[in-house]
């Protein structure tokens, strides 16, 4: 019997349709306004049908569950009830079909509910306001099983989980990426807005926010953000050589670990070139410590400098063992009062202005996730302030080790080896050995 539900692809959700049935993994980058909730909402009706599984186990996983609810669900509801003997399940958010195959709702901000089953295909929406733990630790396990699918769908928003699945859909057979941004789709000959309204939006939309929800352009930030991903982007690809730096000072941040999870990074940074980060987990502070005079005399750094707001035990352990030793207060007075509210807002505009100017980082995933994530603001007085570091973790889910460490190099302006140029004078290397300097 032929189940004819109310659903009209227009000619590009068609085109994805077939693609979706033909491969095992895509990742979907589309605009906003395409119809992707209601394509991975008919894709899982479809496929719940004709996979032919026994005992089938569907998933549509968004950021939130009340999200999920309130778009995917009514969606579901909607296109499923001509189906025959359909069944509803609202406390659950799940529907079971005649063959008693299920299609569940999830949101990915209750991972636990999403553990100790098996799928046979799972949809993500939004995939860059999801954890990457909820993809690699739970449900690529849990589609091993029975070789299920898996399809990712969303709108860029940076370096995040959605943007590593569409770079490694570009090195990986099994796996196949798209990109529809707008004026792709609007050359169809069902395009999803009319050009009247298209024109509008572009007209009055920023120029980061139409390059990333219209364009599909990973490299966009939103316009508070201090360092765009495209500058943290160029940065990891320029390569400077040894003349490039030959005779500057190296300089050395030193980032302590706050919580378990969380880690010790030393960072060191010669003129231009920022190198490779040392990163430490689970140590003691006197462990610390000794790392960190074996790291002084590899490197011979003209300054290292430590945040005092976790690392007094290092500072202690350190500072009379080697020269150089600064401790720098995160939250303490800026350098420029007139200009920044507090001494990190300092440093991480510092070390914006640096990357502008042509600095080079590594080519690490992380480092330039954590780099984009900081938004910024004026407070009252007309100050820069940067984000609170609780609300840059929240949006991660992970601290900003890595950056918050290159930006402790940017501290003080180190101008030669060994003399640090502090306001109004310059002090000697030897004036940083004690601790009230």
């Amino acid at each position: 019997m032929a189940i004819v539900i109310p659903y009209t692809p227009r000619e590009v959700q068609r085109d994805i349709h077939q693609i979706m049935d033909d491969h095992r993994f895509v990742v979907l980058v589309a605009h906003r306004r395409m119809g992707k909730t209601v394509l991975a909402v008919n894709q899982l009706i479809k496929r719940s049908i004709i996979d032919g599984r026994d005992n089938g186990f569907y998933a549509y996983v968004a950021p939130f569950r009340n999200q999920a609810k309130a778009i995917a669900w009514d969606y579901l509801k909607h296109f499923s009830r001509a189906i025959p003997g359909l069944k509803i399940n609202e406390q659950e958010l799940y529907i079971e079909l005649p063959n008693q195959a299920r299609i569940r709702i999830f949101g990915a901000d209750n991972p636990d509910a999403l553990r100790g089953h098996y799928f046979d295909g799972v949809i993500f929406d939004e995939v860059a306001q999801i954890k990457s733990e909820v993809w690699g630790e739970i449900i690529q396990p849990a589609l091993a099983d029975r070789e299920g699918w898996a399809v990712f769908i969303g709108t860029p928003k940076g370096i995040n989980l959605f943007y590593d699945l569409y770079k490694h859909a570009h090195e990986n057979d099994l796996w196949v990426p798209l990109l529809y941004p707008i004026h792709q789709t609007m050359k169809t000959a069902d395009p999803p807005l009319s050009p009247e309204e298209v024109e509008r939006l572009k007209g009055e939309m920023s120029n980061n926010a139409w390059r990333q929800e219209f364009l599909c352009d990973f490299s966009a930030s939103a316009d508070d953000v201090l360092i765009p991903v495209d500058l943290v982007t160029e940065a990891a690809g320029r390569v400077l050589t040894e003349r490039d730096i030959a005779g500057l000072p190296v300089v050395v941040g030193v980032d302590v670990a706050r919580f378990g999870s969380d880690s010790t990074v030393f960072f060191r940074r010669q003129g231009r070139q920022a190198f490779p980060p040392l990163v430490l987990q689970n140590m003691s502070n006197k462990d610390v410590s000794a790392r960190l005079v074996s790291y002084y005399h590899e490197h011979k750094p003209a300054a290292i400098f430590v945040d005092a707001g976790q690392g007094q035990g290092i500072i202690d352990w350190t500072i009379d063992q080697i020269p150089g030793v600064v401790e720098v207060p995160f939250g303490g007075r800026a350098l420029n009062e007139a200009k920044f509210l507090n001494r990190r807002s300092e440093m991480w505009y510092s070390l914006r202005e640096w990357i502008m100017a042509g600095g080079a980082i590594p080519d690490d995933v992380r480092l330039c996730k954590e780099l984009a994530a900081p938004t910024y603001s004026f407070n009252a007085t007309g100050k820069i302030q940067l984000e609170p570091k609780e609300k840059i973790v929240e949006r991660l889910k992970f601290s900003p080790d890595l950056a918050d460490a290159l930006a402790l190099t940017f501290a003080q302006p180190v101008l030669l080896p060994g003399v640090i140029n502090r306001p109004g004078k310059a002090v000697q290397k030897s004036s940083l050995y004690g601790r009230h300097q």
